[in-house]
């Protein structure tokens, strides 16, 4: 199975670039295509989200928030 992954994030926020920066490495490494959605381009996004930003989905579902796991996220694509 193909997983895909997003980031939720806004603009203007650090986190978000450094998130957005391992997601791409990871997912580029194990060719796993990725995304990225701006929460405040959506009310229910940003009620959802927005105190958590980045938010990592994995089809779909949370798969984490604030950083990156590396090696969770590894496990979690294999």
């Amino acid at each position: 199975m193909v997983h895909k992954v997003t980031v939720m994030s806004r603009e203007g926020c650090h986190l978000c670039d450094v998130a957005e920066a391992d997601v791409a490495r990871i997912c580029d490494e194990l060719g796993v295509p990725w995304e990225t959605a701006d929460v405040d381009s959506d009310p229910e996004w940003r009620a959802e989200y927005g105190d958590q930003v980045p938010v990592i989905l994995i089809d779909g579902v949370e798969h984490g928030y604030w950083r990156v796991e590396e090696e969770r996220l590894r496990a979690a694509l294999r």
